[in-house]
């Protein structure tokens, strides 16, 4: 992926070496790739209990608690992962920025929040654990760099163009959340059985998929920055983190009723068909009939 030398967002908050934070009150339940992680494969991989961590970021609720923050502080210049996801951020802000104008929309860019270990959230305590995650409480992109890592070895995904999908998804989410969808979605799933909540929630991080593509295609379009075999190896990163997939590794059977973000070929032709379109119409997971 070409990003050196295009602009960097302001909007990068680094925590990293700041040291983590006690508990904090769930303000809006987080949504993020790193929830499959954690709840599938945590338990081995982290040693943490995934039913804790997996009710902090997709079914928490309760009041918003105060988060006490230091003063922002940019990366380092010298840091590439960090200059490269500032450098995302970015391009995901001039894309939907547009993609909102002409909408007749006002884009209200997140904040992008880099940590170490855990940091304080509205959504409660954020763990490394956890990989990234959106916190509508906040209105935040959290993660920390170490997940990439974690993609290489567990999933063989290093392209730094599959890193950048992982935060416009995370982006898309966000997205969500200023069109009101996210919304909608957490108070028709009060009124379901869980089954009924998890396809919602499926249909929802499908959509965050193709709002992914959808940055790719505009990125690509006004800024050139995709090289061979880029494509090829986000939808690998997307097929990995398939339900089916994830659960296939962690407990060899797959229960298509507990699915919560998808398939692995759903994931992947979600992805494709935002980057393929360009349409924020096309991304209408929600009235699609078949996912």
């Amino acid at each position: 992926m070409k990003w050196e030398g295009n602009r960097q967002s302001d909007n990068v908050e680094d925590r990293r070496g700041s040291g983590g934070g006690g508990r904090f009150g769930f303000g809006g339940k987080s949504i993020g790739i790193g929830t499959i992680v954690l709840a599938l494969i945590g338990s081995a991989v982290f040693g943490v209990n995934p039913l804790t961590m997996l009710d902090m970021l997709s079914g928490g609720s309760g009041q918003v608690a105060p988060v006490q923050q230091g003063p922002a502080t940019a990366p380092p210049a010298s840091d590439r992962k960090a200059m490269m996801v500032s450098t995302v951020l970015a391009d995901t802000e001039d894309t939907w920025t547009e993609l909102f104008r002409a909408q007749g929309g006002t884009y209200v860019k997140p904040k992008l929040i880099l940590f170490s270990g855990a940091t304080p959230t509205a959504c409660g305590t954020g763990q490394s654990a956890s990989g990234p995650f959106y916190c509508p409480g906040d209105q935040q992109v959290y993660i920390d760099l170490s997940f990439y890592e974690l993609m290489q070895e567990r999933f063989q995904v290093s392209s730094e163009f599959a890193q950048a999908y992982v935060i416009a998804h995370e982006v898309g989410h966000h997205v969500q959340t200023l069109t009101g969808t996210a919304d909608k979605v957490r108070a028709a799933q009060q009124r379901m059985s869980q089954a009924q909540a998890n396809q919602l929630s499926v249909r929802m991080e499908l959509q965050a998929d193709c709002y992914a593509g959808l940055w790719a295609h505009h990125a690509n379009r006004s800024r050139g920055i995709l090289e061979q075999g880029d494509v090829e190896a986000a939808l690998h990163a997307a097929s990995a983190i398939g339900d089916d997939a994830m659960q296939r590794r962690s407990q060899g059977q797959v229960v298509p009723d507990s699915f919560t973000h998808g398939t692995s070929e759903q994931r992947a032709r979600w992805f494709k068909k935002g980057i393929e379109s360009g349409q924020v119409a096309d991304c209408d997971t929600f009235a699609a009939r078949q996912l």
